[in-house]
């Protein structure tokens, strides 16, 4: 899975389309209550995004500080 400002996706080619889907304002929904117009898309990054890998702990860890928990 990729991360990318408000979109995750499989690929780096699914967040290229969520950005495109923003900024067209085909796929979201709008916000209620809210008047203005939809915040932009921040630009992609000019290098590829790359996947995380999953944080995999002991079995006997429970100091998951690390993620702000």
């Amino acid at each position: 899975m990729q991360w990318f400002w408000n979109w995750i996706g499989r690929s780096q080619e699914e967040i290229e389309q969520a950005r495109r889907d923003w900024m067209e304002g085909t796929r979201f929904g709008e916000v209620k209550g809210y008047d203005g117009d939809p915040l932009p898309a921040p630009e992609l990054p000019p290098t590829s995004l790359k996947p995380r890998g999953r944080i995999r702990w002991p079995a006997e860890t429970t100091d998951h500080s690390v993620l702000g928990g």
